[in-house]
């Protein structure tokens, strides 16, 4: 099955909070770029905002 195609984009946030989510990947054993998705995800999620993937 072949992975579905992502939309890259720029992202400009402060060093602060990208100091916080890399501390947070780390602890959660993943990438920068995926725990930044999961915290959208889990945002969205908890507006009732289905993203079409299955929460984990």
């Amino acid at each position: 099955m072949a992975a579905k195609p992502r939309k890259p984009f720029l992202l400009r946030v402060s060093p602060e909070v990208l100091a916080a989510v890399e501390a947070l990947a780390a602890g959660e054993l993943r990438s920068t770029n995926a725990q930044i998705e999961v915290l959208l995800r889990e945002a969205l999620a908890r507006r009732g905002i289905r993203t079409g993937k299955p929460d984990s």
